[in-house]
């Protein structure tokens, strides 16, 4: 029998999910919007990082078909052991990060365990099994509905949700973003990608899947940026270096692209698509992040509990090495800020964002929606004949701007924020990075109009950010 060669690669489909959520759900954009102005602030070190560890109860439902798919307790707990090590930076193979980038790594003091209560309160062991009838689930989350075939989700604020099961076409799991549908909130992984034992095949058989796809849950991106090899898309972190295009497989230090030398790709990141064995690390960059996440628009999940050598520890008496934890914290979890916004503006705008719509949803809908009462009238201008193919209400050409930013935009004075999109308020000091920006939330607000799915406060909100576009000399 030949030798199969087929070098078989990582496929995620968060990005999927993300842009399929954009178009179909106009409050899902401006979740977002409000999710990364915090997000930037904690960038900019105007936000502390949480204290001691935070302990996120984990429910799996293991969906399956075939014995082989209803994977053991063995192979759900040796997932549960990496994401100890990983989300703590104990994990034995971080010593293998290259010289550059190992002051880098960050502790992001999260410890996961199964939980021990149902949401009604009664015992429970953390792992919900149901047996389906399908032979496989896509990123479409019917995995998520016992009505199609999968398993419902337990409450988000309360429990971190991880689907196992078998995924179709080569995808090997999928988050969804903070800001999506409580109903669909969580992770999935494939069974084959899932732990270290059992059913876990090379090269993804080192649980570093659900890590990735967990990075993902609590709003870290690619590392690349999703803009296909383009070098202009951002992680929105800054210790991360621009980078173009996922790595794959296994690769040797430097790997050098975007002009990133010398060091080049921060490709042992749990967040690019190398095997299992070459992602090793999270970056300080990307534990602050997390660390917004948490207070935001995830504050209700977990508890605060001591770091310690073997965590978690709940009681601090018996765990010498444990940080100092507030009582009033381990009791009372810094409450999100979401709902009432931030009220301090944010230094330095982002590295821009590149939004690459599914082709063909600028075509003509093939079933008309008709807008919500109250908005018939549109905005007065609205109907007025556009003067740029970025004027509402037509939207912006498919692809990505043109404008290429800089790696990193320099630190610029306290700049406001333009309601409802996520985005710093004009400046002349700093033009290319936000006119990449801006072009990204009006394809957006193109996308969700040409779909009826914008309201009056979405109209408007799509004029303020055209007319912030033409301030920067957008047309």
């Amino acid at each position: 029998m030949a030798e199969n060669n087929t070098k078989v690669c990582r496929s995620c489909g968060t990005m999927q999910v993300h842009r399929r959520l954009l178009d179909s759900d106009p409050d899902y954009a401006r979740r977002l919007a409000r999710i990364e102005e915090q997000a930037f602030r904690a960038r900019r070190g105007m936000m502390p990082l949480r204290p001691g560890c935070t302990r996120i109860p984990v429910v799996v439902h293991v969906v399956w078909k075939t014995p082989a798919q209803n994977i053991s307790q063995a192979q759900i707990d040796s997932q549960i052991a990496v994401l100890n090590q990983d989300f703590r930076a104990t994990n034995g193979d971080i010593s293998t990060v290259p010289a550059p980038f190992a002051p880098l790594t960050g502790d992001a003091r999260l410890v996961f365990a199964l939980a021990d209560r149902d949401p009604a309160g009664n015992p429970h062991d953390g792992v919900v099994r149901v047996q389906t009838d399908r032979d496989g689930f896509g990123s479409d989350d019917a995995v998520k509905f016992s009505s199609s075939g999968g398993s419902d989700a337990w409450p988000r604020d309360e429990y971190l949700n991880i689907w196992v099961c078998q995924l179709t076409g080569g995808l090997l799991g999928y988050a969804q973003f903070p800001g999506g549908a409580a109903a669909t909130d969580g992770v999935v992984v494939t069974h084959t990608g899932f732990g270290t034992t059992g059913t876990a095949s090379p090269p993804f058989n080192r649980g570093r899947t659900t890590t990735h796809e967990i990075g993902h849950w609590l709003n870290l991106r690619h590392i690349w940026g999703d803009d296909g090899g383009g070098c202009s898309g951002s992680d929105f972190v800054d210790d991360t270096p621009n980078q173009g295009g996922p790595n794959t497989g296994e690769p040797s230090f430097p790997t050098i692209s975007c002009s990133n030398g010398p060091n080049g790709d921060m490709f042992m990141n749990f967040m690019d698509y190398v095997d299992d064995a070459a992602m090793v690390m999270f970056s300080e960059g990307q534990v602050v992040r997390m660390h917004a996440c948490l207070d935001g628009p995830r504050s209700a999940i977990g508890e605060t509990v001591p770091c310690g050598g073997k965590p978690p520890f709940k009681d601090a008496a018996k765990d010498p090495l444990s940080d100092p934890v507030p009582k009033s914290l381990a009791n009372d979890p810094p409450k999100s800020i979401i709902q009432d916004g931030p009220k301090n503006p944010v230094q330095d705008p982002p590295k821009p964002p590149i939004y690459d719509p599914p082709k063909g949803i600028f075509e003509p809908p093939k079933q008309v929606i008709d807008p919500p009462k109250g908005i018939a009238d549109p905005p007065k201008g609205l109907t007025d004949p556009p003067k740029s193919a970025l004027e509402p209400p037509f939207g912006p050409p498919l692809g990505p701007p043109v404008v290429t930013p800089p790696i990193q935009p320099p630190m610029q004075p306290a700049t406001p924020f333009v309601l409802g999109t996520g985005a710093p308020a004009a400046s002349a000091q700093q033009p290319a990075p936000l006119l990449a920006h801006y072009a990204q939330i009006l394809q957006s607000y193109a996308s969700l109009h040409q779909r009826g799915l914008l309201d009056a406060q979405g109209l408007a909100a799509w004029q303020q950010a055209y007319a912030a576009y033409q301030q920067l000399g957008g047309r």
